[in-house]
């Protein structure tokens, strides 16, 4: 577990009334719209309106979908940062469709009768609560992965989509792309033989954020609005933006960023619809020193008892993995398949012969914007209850990280008689070394393993790692404890 120095405890000492201040001002401008029990029912032959939430990065993605659709218009931009919105107004009358409003305050948009879904980009920490507010609200919900900073708060936006009937999409485009379902659906045929092992693959690069301490805040941002249900604390890096990832308080890593892809189709390939009997993650930010927090360098491996999902994060320079980099290899007992993009890869028998290949796109927006239409949320490629469970496996993951503790390099940790583990251990401190990491002298986190009830989706007999299932709240932008 991450220790504060006595720097920033003061610092938090500090800012606790001010933040008292902001809570209690903040409370008067909470959304204050009556839940509706069901929102309007789109007919055939309606516009769909809908706010893009979020604009600065993947909402931008958001806007050119939706700018495509003849029967969706993009009726409000909301973001924060007014900077990012002239920039991403231009997306929409670029592609021959009406401005959108702005709207700073995403309650404001939650408040519009006229809007029918919201369409979520913001950074981590927002999405569950986003979606909270709209699905209240009456209104479907596309949400970015991960669905969620942490377990609980995904199960509850997963319960208010049933209470009120509501469509949600998680982010999740690869199970949109044909490529990509062809290839699960060959996977699960058995025609590799019984699959042990998934493994997803992070291996991106991740420079360093650098070593500053303090950041401004951009101008005209609301920072306030932009921090949301985490703590108020003064910015610690650079940058604000993007940045945040690496930060747990808003992040959760690159496990919880560009992994949940790969964890989500690794689970989708085992067939697992509940989380597994057990979680272990190691790992650290190796490498570098600099003021991001979560691990460049993490290793996760969940036991189902019939098969395992591991998954690898590389921040620092690497190779491929059966040529795959961000990608998914299921070793099966005749052969392997690999994803090596977002739509797609091959096939190999147990020489590694290429036996077939697959390919192919698709529209995970376009599927959203039909099942809105249907009211049939069995069509929705990346139904919110999936988004949900495969962002959880990516919170396991850290929890065990946070609570483990320091193992040297070259000591063999406890890993039971699970081969893959100790084969993946081994290419991990070979990869560190490869970089310049100090293995004599140097150290990373080996995680806790922790046993899990899936059922309650919690650990068994673990206080300190269940208290990490969620967080506390910064008033007035609480999870509600349950739908």
């Amino acid at each position: 577990m991450r220790r504060f120095t006595r720097r920033e405890l003061l610092e938090d000492a500090l800012l606790a009334s001010t933040a008292a201040a902001l809570a209690a001002a903040g409370a008067r401008d909470a959304w204050a719209g009556e839940p509706r029990k069901s929102g309007k029912v789109v007919g055939p032959n309606d516009q769909i309106r809908i706010a893009v939430i979020g604009v600065r990065g993947r909402g931008r993605d958001h806007l050119s979908g939706y700018s495509k659709m003849n029967d969706v218009t993009i009726a409000a931009i909301c973001d924060v940062d007014p900077s990012v919105v002239p920039s991403a107004q231009k997306i929409v009358t670029d592609a021959g469709k009406p401005q959108p409003k702005y709207v700073q305050d995403l309650r404001r948009i939650m408040d519009d009768p006229e809007i029918d879904a919201v369409s979520i980009a913001t950074p981590n920490h927002w999405h569950s609560l986003a979606a909270i507010w709209a699905l209240q609200a009456g209104k479907d919900v596309y949400v970015e992965k991960p669905v969620s900073h942490n377990v609980r708060e995904g199960r509850v936006m997963v319960d208010m989509a049933r209470k009120y009937k509501r469509i949600c999409q998680a982010g999740t485009q690869c199970r949109s792309m044909k490529g990509t379902i062809d290839a699960i659906e060959y996977v699960r045929s058995g025609k590799i033989g019984k699959v042990e092992v998934a493994r997803g693959l992070c291996y991106k690069p991740r420079p360093s954020i650098g070593k500053v301490g303090k950041g401004e805040i951009p101008k005209g941002l609301d920072y306030n609005l932009w921090l949301g249900p985490a703590p108020m604390k003064p910015l610690t890096r650079k940058n604000l933006h993007y940045d945040w990832h690496w930060v747990w308080d808003t992040g959760n890593g690159d496990l919880g960023n560009q992994g949940i892809h790969q964890v989500d189709l690794a689970r989708w390939g085992l067939g697992k619809d509940k989380m597994p009997k057990s979680v272990i993650g190691f790992g650290g930010r190796l490498g570098y020193e600099d003021d991001g927090e979560t691990p460049n360098t993490h290793v996760m491996i969940l036991d189902y008892g019939d098969s395992q999902l591991i998954f690898e994060t590389r921040g620092l320079n690497t190779g491929d993995y059966k040529g795959a980099k961000i990608g998914n290899v299921f070793h099966g007992t005749d052969g392997y398949v690999a994803l090596t993009s977002y739509n797609g890869g091959a096939a190999f028998d147990k020489d590694g012969k290429l036996v077939t290949t697959f390919s192919g796109g698709g529209d995970h927006y376009r599927n959203f914007i039909d099942c809105m239409r249907s009211r049939k949320s069995e069509d929705l490629r990346g139904e919110i209850y999936e988004g949900h469970l495969s962002s959880a496996l990516c919170h396991l993951g850290n929890i065990s990280y946070l609570v483990g503790e320091p193992q040297s390099f070259g000591r063999k940790p406890d890993l039971g008689d699970n081969e893959a583990a100790y084969e993946t251990l081994e290419r991990f401190e070979q990869h560190l070394s490869e970089n310049g990491v100090d293995m004599r002298n140097g150290h990373y986190t080996m995680g806790r393993k922790l046993l899990i009830d899936a059922r309650k989706e919690r650990f068994k007999n673990d206080k300190e790692a269940n208290k990490l299932l969620t967080r506390e709240y910064r008033a007035p932008f609480v999870v509600p404890d349950k739908a």
